[in-house]
Protein backbone atom coordinates (compact mmCIF):
# COMPACT_ATOMS: atom_id res chain seq x y z
CA UNK A 1 0.00 0.00 0.00
CA UNK A 2 2.66 2.26 0.55
CA UNK A 3 4.44 1.62 -2.76
CA UNK A 4 0.90 2.22 -4.21
CA UNK A 5 0.47 5.92 -2.41
CA UNK A 6 4.29 6.45 -2.92
CA UNK A 7 3.27 5.74 -6.67
CA UNK A 8 0.62 7.67 -7.19
CA UNK A 9 2.63 10.83 -5.55
CA UNK A 10 5.38 10.32 -8.01
CA UNK A 11 2.38 10.04 -11.02
CA UNK A 12 1.02 13.31 -9.81
CA UNK A 13 4.04 15.04 -9.14
CA UNK A 14 4.77 14.17 -12.88
CA UNK A 15 1.38 15.28 -14.23
CA UNK A 16 2.16 18.42 -12.03
CA UNK A 17 5.74 19.06 -13.97
CA UNK A 18 4.75 18.13 -17.60
CA UNK A 19 1.60 21.25 -16.53
CA UNK A 20 3.73 23.70 -15.75
CA UNK A 21 6.40 22.57 -18.21
CA UNK A 22 3.35 23.08 -20.98
CA UNK A 23 2.34 26.51 -19.57
CA UNK A 24 5.96 27.55 -19.78
CA UNK A 25 6.59 26.34 -23.22
CA UNK A 26 3.41 27.84 -24.46
CA UNK A 27 4.83 31.30 -23.14
CA UNK A 28 7.98 30.72 -25.29
CA UNK A 29 6.23 30.42 -28.03
CA UNK A 30 6.32 26.75 -28.09
CA UNK A 31 3.86 24.79 -30.90
CA UNK A 32 3.01 20.95 -31.29
CA UNK A 33 4.14 18.47 -33.73
CA UNK A 34 3.60 14.55 -34.04
CA UNK A 35 6.01 11.90 -33.87
CA UNK A 36 4.65 8.84 -35.92
CA UNK A 37 6.10 5.48 -34.73
CA UNK A 38 5.55 1.90 -37.22
CA UNK A 39 2.44 -0.04 -36.55
CA UNK A 40 0.79 -3.02 -37.93
CA UNK A 41 -2.47 -4.54 -38.80
CA UNK A 42 -4.12 -7.72 -40.20
CA UNK A 43 -6.86 -8.15 -42.84
CA UNK A 44 -9.39 -7.50 -40.13
CA UNK A 45 -7.80 -4.46 -38.27
CA UNK A 46 -4.72 -1.67 -38.27
CA UNK A 47 -2.72 -0.52 -34.99
CA UNK A 48 -1.10 3.63 -35.04
CA UNK A 49 1.10 4.88 -32.79
CA UNK A 50 2.45 8.36 -32.30
CA UNK A 51 2.96 10.90 -29.60
CA UNK A 52 2.00 14.88 -29.68
CA UNK A 53 4.43 16.65 -28.17
CA UNK A 54 5.46 20.52 -27.59
CA UNK A 55 8.53 21.84 -29.23
CA UNK A 56 10.62 24.73 -29.92
CA UNK A 57 9.50 26.66 -33.35
CA UNK A 58 13.05 26.28 -34.53
CA UNK A 59 13.86 22.73 -33.36
CA UNK A 60 14.06 19.86 -36.62
CA UNK A 61 10.54 19.25 -34.90
CA UNK A 62 8.76 22.14 -36.00
CA UNK A 63 10.26 22.28 -39.48
CA UNK A 64 10.19 18.54 -40.59
CA UNK A 65 7.17 16.67 -40.26
CA UNK A 66 7.41 13.53 -38.05
CA UNK A 67 10.77 14.53 -36.91
CA UNK A 68 11.60 14.29 -32.84
CA UNK A 69 12.92 17.00 -30.78
CA UNK A 70 16.89 16.90 -30.64
CA UNK A 71 16.52 14.21 -33.42
CA UNK A 72 20.34 14.04 -34.24
CA UNK A 73 22.08 10.52 -34.95
CA UNK A 74 24.89 11.75 -32.65
CA UNK A 75 23.18 13.22 -29.58
CA UNK A 76 23.49 11.70 -26.01
CA UNK A 77 21.18 9.32 -24.69
CA UNK A 78 19.29 11.62 -22.07
CA UNK A 79 18.42 14.23 -24.88
CA UNK A 80 15.55 11.64 -26.04
CA UNK A 81 13.51 11.96 -22.62
CA UNK A 82 13.54 15.70 -22.83
CA UNK A 83 9.99 16.29 -24.00
CA UNK A 84 6.71 17.87 -22.83
CA UNK A 85 3.58 16.26 -23.78
CA UNK A 86 0.54 17.41 -24.97
CA UNK A 87 -2.39 15.21 -23.25
CA UNK A 88 -6.18 14.87 -24.37
CA UNK A 89 -4.40 16.70 -27.57
CA UNK A 90 -7.26 16.14 -30.11
CA UNK A 91 -5.85 14.82 -33.58
CA UNK A 92 -6.62 12.81 -37.00
CA UNK A 93 -5.56 9.97 -38.41
CA UNK A 94 -6.36 9.27 -42.33
CA UNK A 95 -5.76 5.54 -44.06
CA UNK A 96 -6.91 4.57 -46.86
CA UNK A 97 -10.42 6.10 -47.32
CA UNK A 98 -10.96 6.12 -43.01
CA UNK A 99 -10.40 9.01 -41.00
CA UNK A 100 -10.44 8.22 -36.92
CA UNK A 101 -10.87 11.21 -34.63
CA UNK A 102 -9.48 10.62 -31.10
CA UNK A 103 -7.02 12.24 -28.30
CA UNK A 104 -3.60 11.64 -27.02
CA UNK A 105 -3.52 9.58 -23.95
CA UNK A 106 -2.08 11.40 -20.31
CA UNK A 107 1.61 11.03 -21.58
CA UNK A 108 0.65 12.42 -25.15
CA UNK A 109 0.62 8.94 -27.09
CA UNK A 110 -1.71 8.05 -30.04
CA UNK A 111 -2.20 4.14 -29.75
CA UNK A 112 -5.58 3.56 -31.68
CA UNK A 113 -7.12 0.25 -33.43
CA UNK A 114 -9.23 0.40 -36.33
CA UNK A 115 -10.80 -1.68 -39.03
CA UNK A 116 -8.80 -2.71 -41.69
CA UNK A 117 -10.36 0.01 -44.70
CA UNK A 118 -9.01 -2.33 -47.26
CA UNK A 119 -5.14 -2.37 -47.30
CA UNK A 120 -3.37 -5.38 -49.01
CA UNK A 121 -0.38 -6.77 -47.22
CA UNK A 122 2.48 -4.82 -47.25
CA UNK A 123 3.81 -1.35 -45.91
CA UNK A 124 0.91 1.50 -46.29
CA UNK A 125 1.15 5.43 -44.73
CA UNK A 126 -0.93 7.05 -42.29
CA UNK A 127 -1.44 10.38 -41.93
CA UNK A 128 -1.48 12.36 -38.55
CA UNK A 129 -2.99 15.47 -38.20
CA UNK A 130 -3.64 17.85 -35.60
CA UNK A 131 -4.36 21.81 -35.58
CA UNK A 132 -1.41 23.93 -35.83
CA UNK A 133 1.08 21.66 -36.71
CA UNK A 134 2.62 20.10 -40.07
CA UNK A 135 0.81 16.73 -40.66
CA UNK A 136 2.74 13.65 -39.47
CA UNK A 137 2.87 10.34 -41.30
CA UNK A 138 3.29 6.57 -39.69
CA UNK A 139 3.98 3.50 -41.40
CA UNK A 140 2.12 0.62 -41.14
CA UNK A 141 3.18 -3.11 -41.85
CA UNK A 142 -0.21 -5.20 -42.91
CA UNK A 143 1.22 -8.54 -42.10
CA UNK A 144 -0.70 -11.55 -44.34
CA UNK A 145 -2.64 -13.06 -42.26
CA UNK A 146 -2.61 -16.27 -44.19
CA UNK A 147 1.57 -16.17 -43.51
CA UNK A 148 2.77 -19.34 -41.98
CA UNK A 149 5.31 -18.29 -40.20
CA UNK A 150 6.17 -14.84 -37.95
CA UNK A 151 9.17 -13.82 -35.86
CA UNK A 152 8.75 -11.74 -32.24
CA UNK A 153 12.14 -10.38 -31.17
CA UNK A 154 13.11 -8.56 -28.16
CA UNK A 155 15.68 -6.14 -28.65
CA UNK A 156 18.24 -4.98 -25.65
CA UNK A 157 20.67 -7.71 -25.19
CA UNK A 158 19.04 -9.90 -28.17
CA UNK A 159 20.27 -7.64 -31.29
CA UNK A 160 21.38 -4.74 -29.43
CA UNK A 161 23.83 -4.18 -26.64
CA UNK A 162 22.76 -2.89 -23.76
CA UNK A 163 23.15 -5.14 -21.01
CA UNK A 164 19.57 -3.86 -19.43
CA UNK A 165 19.08 -5.98 -16.06
CA UNK A 166 22.01 -3.56 -14.75
CA UNK A 167 20.38 -0.74 -13.86
CA UNK A 168 23.28 1.83 -13.86
CA UNK A 169 25.07 0.17 -16.83
CA UNK A 170 22.07 0.19 -18.95
CA UNK A 171 21.18 4.14 -17.89
CA UNK A 172 24.63 4.83 -18.79
CA UNK A 173 24.37 2.91 -22.31
CA UNK A 174 20.77 4.58 -22.69
CA UNK A 175 21.06 8.26 -21.42
CA UNK A 176 25.15 9.08 -21.65
CA UNK A 177 26.66 6.98 -24.54
CA UNK A 178 26.44 9.14 -28.00
CA UNK A 179 23.06 7.21 -29.86
CA UNK A 180 24.72 6.51 -32.95
CA UNK A 181 27.98 4.23 -30.82
CA UNK A 182 25.31 1.69 -30.07
CA UNK A 183 26.53 -1.30 -30.67
CA UNK A 184 24.79 -4.92 -32.42
CA UNK A 185 25.00 -8.33 -30.96
CA UNK A 186 27.24 -10.52 -33.26
CA UNK A 187 25.76 -12.57 -36.13
CA UNK A 188 22.03 -11.86 -34.90
CA UNK A 189 21.34 -9.88 -38.19
CA UNK A 190 22.46 -12.51 -40.16
CA UNK A 191 20.25 -15.06 -38.00
CA UNK A 192 17.40 -13.06 -39.22
CA UNK A 193 17.88 -13.12 -42.67
CA UNK A 194 18.62 -16.93 -42.22
CA UNK A 195 15.44 -17.44 -40.99
CA UNK A 196 13.79 -15.46 -43.74
CA UNK A 197 15.46 -17.30 -46.12
CA UNK A 198 13.94 -20.57 -44.66
CA UNK A 199 10.27 -18.81 -44.49
CA UNK A 200 10.53 -15.63 -47.35
CA UNK A 201 8.10 -12.70 -46.19
CA UNK A 202 7.73 -13.59 -42.73
CA UNK A 203 6.96 -10.76 -40.90
CA UNK A 204 9.30 -9.27 -38.00
CA UNK A 205 8.06 -7.58 -34.91
CA UNK A 206 10.29 -5.74 -31.80
CA UNK A 207 9.14 -6.29 -28.61
CA UNK A 208 10.87 -4.37 -25.78
CA UNK A 209 10.55 -2.72 -22.62
CA UNK A 210 12.54 -0.01 -23.96
CA UNK A 211 10.75 3.88 -24.02
CA UNK A 212 9.22 5.13 -27.10
CA UNK A 213 11.56 7.80 -26.33
CA UNK A 214 13.91 5.48 -28.03
CA UNK A 215 11.95 4.66 -31.16
CA UNK A 216 14.11 7.34 -33.56
CA UNK A 217 17.45 5.53 -32.27
CA UNK A 218 16.50 1.99 -32.54
CA UNK A 219 14.70 2.94 -36.05
CA UNK A 220 18.17 3.99 -36.80
CA UNK A 221 19.70 1.06 -35.54
CA UNK A 222 17.63 -1.63 -37.42
CA UNK A 223 18.30 0.27 -40.59
CA UNK A 224 22.00 0.50 -40.18
CA UNK A 225 22.83 -2.85 -38.94
CA UNK A 226 20.96 -4.94 -41.31
CA UNK A 227 17.91 -5.49 -39.24
CA UNK A 228 14.49 -6.89 -40.99
CA UNK A 229 12.33 -3.96 -41.26
CA UNK A 230 9.27 -3.99 -38.79
CA UNK A 231 7.30 -2.58 -35.84
CA UNK A 232 8.33 -1.69 -32.89
CA UNK A 233 6.24 -2.30 -29.28
CA UNK A 234 7.62 -0.10 -26.82
CA UNK A 235 6.35 1.08 -23.91
CA UNK A 236 6.42 4.11 -21.60
CA UNK A 237 8.58 4.53 -18.43
CA UNK A 238 7.50 5.91 -15.58
CA UNK A 239 4.87 5.39 -12.56
CA UNK A 240 1.45 3.67 -13.20
CA UNK A 241 -1.64 3.35 -11.10
CA UNK A 242 -0.26 -0.02 -9.49
CA UNK A 243 3.91 0.70 -8.93
CA UNK A 244 6.65 3.35 -9.97
CA UNK A 245 7.82 1.55 -12.87
CA UNK A 246 5.77 -0.13 -15.49
CA UNK A 247 6.39 -4.04 -15.86
CA UNK A 248 8.69 -4.86 -18.52
CA UNK A 249 7.52 -8.13 -18.12
CA UNK A 250 3.52 -7.61 -18.36
CA UNK A 251 4.18 -5.09 -21.26
CA UNK A 252 6.09 -7.99 -23.22
CA UNK A 253 3.23 -10.72 -21.99
CA UNK A 254 0.44 -8.54 -23.89
CA UNK A 255 2.17 -7.12 -26.52
CA UNK A 256 2.70 -11.60 -27.46
CA UNK A 257 -0.52 -12.39 -26.65
CA UNK A 258 -2.31 -9.64 -29.01
CA UNK A 259 0.23 -10.67 -31.89
CA UNK A 260 -0.82 -14.60 -31.35
CA UNK A 261 -5.04 -12.84 -31.39
CA UNK A 262 -4.49 -10.87 -34.55
CA UNK A 263 -3.05 -13.46 -36.16
CA UNK A 264 -4.20 -16.68 -35.51
CA UNK A 265 -3.55 -18.77 -38.16
CA UNK A 266 0.47 -17.67 -38.29
CA UNK A 267 3.08 -19.94 -35.99
CA UNK A 268 5.77 -17.98 -34.21
CA UNK A 269 9.84 -17.72 -33.62
CA UNK A 270 10.43 -16.13 -30.52
CA UNK A 271 13.87 -14.47 -30.26
CA UNK A 272 15.32 -13.41 -26.77
CA UNK A 273 17.85 -13.40 -24.54
CA UNK A 274 18.60 -14.81 -21.06
CA UNK A 275 19.99 -11.76 -19.52
CA UNK A 276 16.00 -10.71 -18.56
CA UNK A 277 13.13 -13.03 -18.37
CA UNK A 278 12.62 -13.18 -22.25
CA UNK A 279 13.08 -17.32 -21.28
CA UNK A 280 10.50 -17.51 -19.01
CA UNK A 281 8.31 -15.28 -20.45
CA UNK A 282 8.18 -16.87 -23.65
CA UNK A 283 7.59 -20.76 -21.88
CA UNK A 284 4.60 -18.82 -20.28
CA UNK A 285 2.98 -18.20 -24.30
CA UNK A 286 4.25 -21.68 -25.08
CA UNK A 287 2.27 -23.31 -22.14
CA UNK A 288 -0.88 -21.07 -23.10
CA UNK A 289 -0.14 -21.59 -27.40
CA UNK A 290 1.48 -24.44 -27.99
CA UNK A 291 -0.06 -24.64 -31.43
CA UNK A 292 1.12 -21.51 -32.60
CA UNK A 293 4.57 -21.44 -31.32
CA UNK A 294 7.23 -22.84 -33.86
CA UNK A 295 10.14 -22.29 -32.26
CA UNK A 296 12.22 -20.06 -29.36
CA UNK A 297 15.43 -18.74 -30.27
CA UNK A 298 17.63 -17.98 -27.03
CA UNK A 299 20.77 -15.64 -27.41
CA UNK A 300 22.49 -16.74 -24.24
CA UNK A 301 24.64 -14.04 -22.79
CA UNK A 302 28.56 -14.39 -21.79
CA UNK A 303 29.72 -14.61 -18.16
CA UNK A 304 30.74 -11.94 -18.50
CA UNK A 305 27.62 -10.47 -19.68
CA UNK A 306 25.58 -11.68 -17.06
CA UNK A 307 27.88 -10.53 -14.24
CA UNK A 308 28.04 -6.71 -15.98
CA UNK A 309 24.17 -7.19 -16.48
CA UNK A 310 22.65 -8.67 -13.22
CA UNK A 311 25.70 -9.43 -10.78
CA UNK A 312 25.69 -13.28 -11.47
CA UNK A 313 27.18 -15.70 -14.40
CA UNK A 314 23.57 -17.48 -14.22
CA UNK A 315 20.82 -16.56 -16.03
CA UNK A 316 18.28 -15.27 -14.89
CA UNK A 317 15.68 -17.44 -15.85
CA UNK A 318 15.02 -20.63 -17.97
CA UNK A 319 13.01 -22.07 -20.38
CA UNK A 320 10.59 -24.72 -18.57
CA UNK A 321 11.05 -28.15 -19.21
CA UNK A 322 7.65 -28.92 -20.70
CA UNK A 323 8.15 -26.01 -22.92
CA UNK A 324 11.43 -27.21 -24.10
CA UNK A 325 9.59 -30.31 -24.64
CA UNK A 326 6.49 -28.84 -26.49
CA UNK A 327 8.70 -26.94 -29.19
CA UNK A 328 12.08 -26.66 -30.47
CA UNK A 329 14.57 -24.68 -28.44
CA UNK A 330 17.69 -23.29 -29.43
CA UNK A 331 20.08 -21.13 -28.22
CA UNK A 332 23.89 -19.81 -28.22
CA UNK A 333 26.00 -16.95 -27.76
CA UNK A 334 26.14 -14.88 -30.93
CA UNK A 335 23.37 -14.92 -33.98
CA UNK A 336 26.52 -17.08 -35.63
CA UNK A 337 26.06 -20.13 -33.26
CA UNK A 338 22.32 -19.73 -33.52
CA UNK A 339 22.18 -20.36 -37.38
CA UNK A 340 23.95 -23.35 -36.69
CA UNK A 341 21.68 -24.50 -34.51
CA UNK A 342 18.81 -23.72 -36.47
CA UNK A 343 20.01 -25.84 -39.38
CA UNK A 344 20.04 -28.78 -37.33
CA UNK A 345 15.99 -28.91 -37.16
CA UNK A 346 14.40 -30.32 -40.20
CA UNK A 347 11.28 -28.62 -39.42
CA UNK A 348 12.87 -25.08 -38.92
Amino acid sequence: MATMAFSDIVRKTEQTINKTAVKFASKRGWVPAISGYTGYGSKNSIRIFGRVLAVDPESPSAKQPGAHPDDRPEQRGWRQFLTVQLTDFPFTVTIGDKEVHAQTDANGYIDISMDNPGLEPGWHTAKISIQGAQDATADVMVADSDRPVGIISDIDDTILVTWLPRAMVAAWNSWVKRTNTRMPVDGMAAFFRRIQEAHPEAPVFYLSTGAWNTYRTLNRFVRQHGFPRGPMLLTDWGPTDTGLFRSGMEHKKVQLRNLIIDYPNMTWILVGDDGQHDPLIFSEVVKEHPTQIKMVAVRTLTPREHVLSHGTVAPLAEVAKSARAAVPFIHGESGHELIEEFDKHPNN
